[in-house]
């Protein structure tokens, strides 16, 4: 018999909906995805050199739990340089990609019955995290016209004596909403007065930012002290099948966490972490051509998808996604097949026009869709045609 606490998590949908897009495929359908959360360019040649180095020479025995010491320094170096925050190597450890790193924080930190603050829409894991160490999710409802934002007023009224932890990223997945300095600072200020509220900010879209400087939570005031700052190289460096994920903290929550993976996963793969060297200190050139390459491919979707009647959306500022409102289409149907909520128009669009896209439910918002547009233009501007041809026919 599976155990009980299987029951309080659901596969990831965005995983679910690319199996299914996979299947399709498999029939012969001219699938186009827009499902996964994956950068389509190729790990930059100078990272790729760096493994092949390590292989060759021979570095290939088991790490350190926390990570090897040179790419400690390097995030540390990292952490100081591009975001102001100053951790000790013993505040750092690297994980088997980002989800590692948080789910080893909400282990470490969540107790059964602790309240977590967490805005919506969010990413598919954390409420499933929380629900997996028993903690309360405690949700803060946002929408396209507060660009998927919350108000310290939001905040200040979500708190209560067992509120343990607050989660979030910025740049956002799914909306790619990006807090300014002044949002951040509001929000900082909230929690001053809550000295019993950890932080757990996932910050891994950091540099595909279409607004300037990237702003971490940490930086004000006392909160470096209480903030779990989540960061990796998979989007930033096309690095998604490395896996190597990384956190800044307190030492007491680092600790707590190398204990957590010395049962789990111990030390990440050696020759990966040689590679992450190189990416956190070789040339952002290919990072900064990726964003705008990026930048070109939403502005692009942008435009189609604004004129589609029905269809309401922000210009998102951050990350990889859109996310639009597509809730004035609940209760139109077409060819038998009828549109009650997101999944249902999710399968709609994969079934009509072979597009795959993720329900807003997995996000916490059932109004609306997420589009991933890490794809080519050539497959951006054929799927979303494909979509306002779909969206015309329901009546």
């Amino acid at each position: 018999m599976i155990a009980d606490r299987l029951n309080r998590i659901s596969e990831s949908e965005t995983i679910a909906m690319a199996k299914l897009g996979r299947a399709l495929k498999a029939e012969g359908k001219d699938v186009i995805s827009l499902s996964f959360g994956e950068p389509d360019f190729f790990t930059p040649d100078h990272i790729k050199q760096a493994a092949i180095d390590a292989i060759n020479n021979n570095f290939t025995f088991y790490t350190p739990v926390a990570g090897i010491p040179e790419l400690k320094d390097a995030i540390k170096d990292k952490f100081k340089r591009e975001n102001g925050l100053d951790y000790n190597t013993d505040q750092i450890v690297v994980s088997t990609g980002a989800k590692n790193s948080i789910m080893n924080a909400v282990l470490s930190l969540v107790n059964p019955g602790d309240e977590v603050i967490i805005p919506r829409p969010f990413w598919v894991s954390y409420a499933d995290m929380v629900n997996l160490a028993e903690g309360v999710a405690v949700y803060l409802d946002t929408d396209v016209n507060s660009a998927y934002k919350i108000t310290p007023a939001q905040l200040e009224a979500a708190i209560t004596p067992k509120t343990k932890l607050f989660m979030f990223s910025s740049p956002n997945n799914p909306s790619g909403m990006v807090y300014s300095y002044e949002e951040l600072k509001a929000l900082a200020d909230i929690f001053e007065k809550h000295p019993h509220i950890y932080i757990i900010s996932d910050e891994i879209y950091e540099h595909i930012n279409f607004v300037g400087k990237h702003h971490s939570i940490a930086q004000f005031g006392t909160l470096i002290n209480r903030t779990v700052t989540v960061n990796g190289l998979s989007k930033a460096f096309s690095m998604t099948g490395w896996r190597i994920g990384y956190i800044g903290a307190p030492k007491d929550i680092a600790y707590a966490c190398e204990k957590l993976q010395s049962q789990f996963t111990s030390g990440t793969n050696a020759i990966a972490q040689r590679a992450a060297i190189a990416a956190l200190t070789g040339d952002m050139t290919p990072t900064f051509t990726m964003r705008e390459a990026f930048l070109k491919r939403r502005n692009l979707c942008y435009d189609i998808l604004k004129d589609i009647d029905g269809m309401k959306l922000n210009m998102p500022d951050g990350a990889f996604y859109l996310f639009p409102d597509i809730s004035s289409y609940f209760g139109k149907s077409h060819n038998g097949h009828t549109v009650n909520n997101s999944q249902d128009l999710c399968m709609y669009l994969l079934n009509q026009v072979y597009v795959v896209t993720v329900a807003g439910s997995a996000f916490g918002n059932d109004n609306c869709l997420r589009f991933s547009y890490a794809t080519s233009e050539e497959n951006l501007v054929k799927a979303m045609n494909r979509i306002k041809e779909a969206l015309s026919l329901l009546k």
